[in-house]
């Protein structure tokens, strides 16, 4: 669909918390907007926004998906974002992306903790929000408690703009309050409502909530305020004005109902979407950086230099990359080059897309606030800016955090570990919360995600796409070895075989360092007992040995060795001889110096409801955590605590578990700390009989 103007364009991100029905709203408004010929459903597998074969198979929402219909001449972009909040990263690229916020709320669960999120993220990008109470036919559906709700959460600028007919099983249709008419819809239908008069028994309530909508409304502007004062009430174009106003101001949130899966209240949606919602020359500028890295307002013009956010790549083993992007400023044009601020490369675009889903149609451009595709980018990945080179810009992008939880991956077989390394390369550039490497220090391929979901989904990827099967382990725990006290170490290599001999011999202090200062090396020898060009050998016999460990296989660490003296043979000696000799004199020091183990400590803040948290924090002592402190934020409860990683390889599902889904958490590395003897007996066992057994 091609539009002429960008005033005629609405971009909104469809969030909310799982089960709230945002995939099958955003079916229900593409048939309503004669996009599809029926309604498509999750349970059928066949929703336009739902394509991955993973959310097909599970029937959840993990990736972003764009979608548009027509409606009264004008083009309503939407973002169909997931609703677990180990996916939410997607829904923070698509508020990013778009000009508001639909957040869908379930009538009968009202607030959840993935609402919760999704309110806080379009505050933070300052995006107005328009909330939508889903599922209204349900059994136990209650408007005004859910709208109550909200407005003790969200504040006072919660307002509803239409009102429902009916309740639960009785649900026929919407009245709307700023032009005060009643719209009935057939159950099941094609979701266009019919106007029919105000139900009787609604009067009364209809004037009441809607002389408090305009009071609201009027309260939002100067020049209002004046009139309503005056004329007591505010005529209808001058309450649409300044409710629109106020809802792009962020003063007003209004508050819809519907049920998208039997098509009532759809059309009535979309006149709001179309009459209230901002548009992108509404939106003014779009937040970014210049070249210096200064802080900048790009102005959101189509006569301005072009500019576009990427914010989601499609990755498909055949048709290859699809670079889904918002522009910002200008025009694009197809065949037209364009420059990659963060790559520092040009592009050309090919052919420009409309997106329905994964489903493509060329358009020749697209205008200022259009959402669209290019397919085969070379140099281009999600959060990335393509504009004018002559113009450079960078685009604000998304924080992506980090993961929570990693596992070790091997293929099922061996011909497949070339393959893993491309095939996840393709996964992350899809997933840019997805991570994937090499640990250095055991061997193993990580797989690293937002929680165990996210890795087995991207497992399941992998075979599904790529035809790679891979077996999840957990990851080995980074241990590290050091010493408590200062020890004396004398290391001697002599070898005589026939013919030249080998000797070397050395003497060393090895004591302990601070936490986090790894190792040095002093030479503390005046004169010749050892000559300067074999003092370096001593260092890396030492570093080699200790990146073997003492105790458990453990690279030692925060120890500093002061080299005192030692022996050399004028025909003997050599670098190898004293590389011989100082790993020797490491051996001898350590066994004296009190060696033990230490273990990586996480910093972790958990962000649950209250009627959970004494289970969080038996939990967290159970898994030798030592809590930090607690406080309320947005009515939920953060516990700040640190404990060892060892202990939280499992948390994401147990976190789930004893919370019901309602709780989330954060982990970063803290410190190093020793590990308990008890513990460090079980990894000194553990690595002998594997040393035994390899």
């Amino acid at each position: 669909m091609q539009v002429e103007s960008s005033d005629k364009i609405r971009n909104l991100a469809i969030a909310g918390h799982h089960d709230t029905g945002k995939t099958t709203l955003a079916s229900a408004l593409l048939y309503t907007g004669g996009v599809v010929n029926r309604l498509n459903r999750v349970e059928d597998g066949n929703t336009i926004t739902d394509f991955d074969p993973e959310e097909v198979a599970r029937t959840i929402s993990i990736g972003l998906a764009p979608c548009y219909t027509p409606w009264k001449d004008h083009k309503i972009n939407l973002v169909d974002c997931p609703g677990y909040g180990i996916f939410f990263v997607e829904t923070r690229a698509g508020i990013r992306a778009t000009d508001a916020v639909l957040l869908c709320v379930n009538a009968v669960s009202g607030l959840e903790v993935v609402t919760e999120k999704a309110w806080a993220a379009a505050e933070k990008a300052d995006s107005p929000v328009m909330l939508h109470l889903t599922k209204m036919d349900r059994e136990r559906a209650d408007f005004d408690a859910v709208v109550a709700s909200m407005q003790e959460h969200f504040g006072r600028g919660v307002w509803p703009i239409q009102l429902p007919i009916g309740r639960e099983a009785d649900f026929s249709g919407v009245v709307d309050l700023v032009s005060r008419k009643a719209y009935g819809f057939d159950k099941d239908g094609n979701g266009k409502g019919k106007e029919i008069p105000i139900p009787e028994d609604m009067q009364d309530r209809v004037e009441e909530a809607r002389n408090s909508l305009i009071e609201a409304v009027a309260e939002s502007d100067d020049a209002l305020i004046e009139e309503f004062f005056e004329e007591g009430t505010l005529p209808e174009d001058d309450l649409k004005s300044g409710l629109r106003k106020a809802i792009a101001g962020r003063q007003i949130f209004p508050v819809t109902a519907g049920s998208a899966a039997h098509g009532i209240g759809n059309s009535t949606l979309l006149d709001a979407l179309v009459d209230l919602m901002p548009s992108p020359l509404d939106r003014g500028t779009f937040p970014g950086t210049n070249v210096g890295g200064d802080e900048v307002e790009i102005e959101t013009a189509p006569d301005a230099s072009a500019s576009a956010l990427v914010f989601k790549t499609l990755s498909d083993p055949f048709a290859g990359h699809i670079s889904i992007l918002r522009v910002v400023s200008g025009t694009l044009s197809s065949d037209s080059p364009v420059w990659n601020t963060r790559a520092e490369a040009d592009e050309r675009l090919g052919h420009l897309l409309g997106l329905q889903g994964k489903q493509t149609e060329e358009t020749p451009q697209l205008i200022t606030g259009d959402i669209g595709g290019v397919a085969k980018l070379k140099h281009t990945s999600s959060g990335d800016t393509l504009c004018d080179k002559a113009k450079p810009v960078n685009l604000a992008w998304i924080g992506i955090r980090s993961p929570a939880i990693s596992f070790a991956i091997e293929p099922k077989s061996k011909g497949d570990e070339e393959k893993i390394g491309e095939a996840l390369k393709r996964l992350m550039e899809e997933d840019p919360s997805l991570g994937a490497r090499r640990d250095p220090e055991t061997g193993e391929y990580l797989i690293s995600g937002t929680g165990q979901l996210h890795v087995e989904i991207a497992v399941a990827k992998l075979k599904q796409r790529f035809h790679v099967e891979v077996i999840l382990h957990p990851p080995k725990v980074p241990y590290r070895e050091t010493i408590r006290r200062s020890a004396d170490g004398h290391g001697r290599h002599k070898k005589q075989s026939g013919g030249r001999g080998q000797f070397a011999d050395c003497r060393i202090i090895m004591e302990p360092l601070e936490r986090g200062k790894d190792f040095e090396f002093v030479d503390e020898i005046f004169g010749g007992s050892i000559p300067q060009t074999y003092r370096p050998a001593v260092e890396k016999g030492i570093q080699e040995a200790r990146r073997r460990g003492f105790l458990a296989g453990y690279p030692v660490v925060d120890f500093r060795v002061r080299l005192k003296d030692g022996q050399y043979h004028d025909v003997d000696s050599s670098e190898m001889a004293f590389k011989v000799a100082g790993s020797l004199a490491f051996k001898d020091a350590m066994a004296s110096a009190g060696p033990t183990i230490l273990e990586p400590v996480m910093q972790v803040q958990i962000s649950t409801s209250e009627e959970f948290t004494g289970d969080v924090m038996a939990d967290l002592s159970q898994r030798r955590g030592r809590p930090q402190g607690m406080e309320t934020k947005r009515g939920a409860q953060v516990i700040s605590a640190t404990v060892p990683l060892a202990e939280m390889l499992d948390y994401a599902p147990a976190l789930t578990s004893m919370t019901q889904g309602r709780a989330s958490f954060e982990l970063e590395m803290s410190h190093y700390d020793e590990v308990p003897r008890n513990i460090q007996e079980k990894l000194i066992e553990e690595a002998r009989r594997e040393k035994e057994e390899g």
